[in-house]
């Protein structure tokens, strides 16, 4: 990301919305906001190889391994405007474990980027079954999104839920209730 192409950008738009980019308190904003989208965006940046790091191990076993609350935090491709919630991923592995910080690492790096819920589930759930080759992946993001609550339609209270299953998850009934039920959903 160019920052100064960014900067200037930024004080353009508060010139065209009626504000002054000279006035005291926007003087630093172009910086700022070129500092956060440059956070926020990262996960272009970023390659699953490199995010994972061989943080994969051999083990014996085959039961359900599940992360819940995983906190996440995107930008809607649509609108650019803030999405959150919290992701949470189970996996049945095939002699494969993957550290356990590498499934937050994972959801960071495609949240990211600009998105749309549905594709940032799948993302992580094929990420996790590209990786570990796993019997089973299930993802669920539950995710508040500013653009339906602070425009638009204006609903404050609403949620969207989403889920990715693969493998097991998918073909087998008791897999994926197993799974919900142990996430609360």
């Amino acid at each position: 990301m160019n920052d100064t192409r960014v900067e200037q950008l930024i004080a353009e738009l508060l010139r065209e919305i009626g504000e002054d980019p000279a006035r005291e308190g926007l003087q630093k904003t172009p910086a700022r906001v070129a500092q956060a989208f440059k956070f926020l965006t990262a996960g272009y940046g970023q390659e699953l190889r490199a995010v994972v790091n061989d943080a994969v191990f051999t083990a014996a076993s085959h039961d359900m391994i599940i992360c819940r609350d995983i906190e996440i935090y995107s930008l809607c491709e649509h609108h650019l405007l803030p999405f959150y919630g919290k992701c949470h991923i189970g996996y049945i592995p095939r002699q494969k474990l993957l550290g356990i910080s590498k499934l937050a690492r994972i959801v960071n790096m495609f949240a990211r980027r600009l998105q749309i819920q549905e594709r940032l589930t799948a993302q992580i759930a094929d990420a996790i079954q590209q990786v570990t080759g796993a019997v089973g992946v299930g993802v669920v993001l539950e995710c508040r999104h500013m653009c339906m609550m602070m425009r638009g339609v204006e609903k404050q209270n609403s949620s969207l839920t989403t889920s990715s299953v693969l493998g097991s998850f998918r073909d087998e009934l008791s897999t994926r209730t197993e799974f919900l039920d142990l996430i609360g959903r």
